[in-house]
């Protein structure tokens, strides 16, 4: 397997699909590179070459006990980017790798990019404050914490339920989606899934987005679970300079997999690849 060394000396799997312009696809939790198959293969063969890592502790990365953080996720981009040279690049990141899109950009700048996708993504900030009342409370982060500490595999077939929407009514989402989501998540270290929900729910990337100065799509479902619209993708888009909102109607946080919204998706990807 492919893999980049960071700058603190951890290994990281990543796919290296097709040839072209690179398209660097950042996961959320508790995914990993797999999650982006479709649009690997979408983009691949339509010119592109797609790249996608697994964050460490996630997939086939190494898993160290520290490092769960926004400012070293986005310096392992760092890594992997300049590793493999890559320019003109197009980031595209789905919920919590939306954070490691934004700390990239305020850490490292938009020298190395063409443009940003933000997929059902976290930014600006996930917890509900007296300054963000759309937040998510903090018991419910305190409860995600609890059921990978208590029994992460049931918590993980649970979790799936409202991650792809199948708890709704006329939903498309698949038992493939379901067991798929407890594959990979059974694939991230235990210290990980804990510590990554202190950061995704604790950071605010405010100040990163307001570095953006490349085109950028946002794209959030409005019956998103996880992941509200109201908090996150409708502010992003206010925020980030001449952004581009889509909203899909009826969607769920796993969009990029759910049939339907993922062909939906890899048009809308298709045409900003391509604008």
């Amino acid at each position: 397997m492919p893999t980049v060394t960071t700058r603190d000396g951890v290994r990281l799997h990543y796919k290296d699909w097709g040839t072209g312009r690179p398209v660097v696809f950042l996961h959320g939790w508790p995914l990993n590179a797999d999650a982006w198959d479709d649009q690997m293969a979408c983009v691949a063969g339509h010119g592109y070459r797609g790249i996608a890592h697994d964050r460490r502790g996630h997939g086939r990365s190494e898993q160290p006990w520290d490092g769960y953080d926004f400012d070293t996720f986005a310096d392992d981009l760092a890594d992997l980017i300049t590793a493999l040279d890559l320019r003109e690049v197009t980031l595209v990141a789905h919920s919590m790798g939306g954070g490691e899109l934004a700390r990239y950009i305020g850490r490292h700048g938009t020298a190395r990019l063409r443009g940003a996708v933000l997929l059902s993504a976290i930014p600006p900030l996930m917890l509900r404050t007296d300054t963000n009342p759309e937040g998510v409370p903090p018991e419910v982060f305190e409860q995600l914490r609890n059921g990978i500490r208590a029994e992460r595999s049931q918590f993980w077939r649970d979790t799936a339920e409202g991650f792809f929407g199948a708890n709704r009514p006329g939903t498309r989402a698949t038992q493939g989606n379901k067991d798929a989501f407890w594959f990979m998540a059974m694939h991230q270290s235990a210290k990980a899934g804990v510590d990554c929900v202190t950061a995704f729910a604790e950071t605010d990337f405010t100040e990163d987005l307001r570095a953006f100065d490349i085109p950028t799509l946002v794209v959030h479902g409005d019956d998103d679970q996880i992941v509200p619209l109201d908090a996150t993708g409708r502010k992003t888009a206010r925020i980030v300079p001449d952004a581009t909102l889509r909203v899909y109607e009826g969607g769920s946080h796993g969009i990029a997999l759910v049939p339907g919204d993922k062909e939906r998706f890899n048009r809308d990807l298709l045409d900003f690849l391509d604008g």
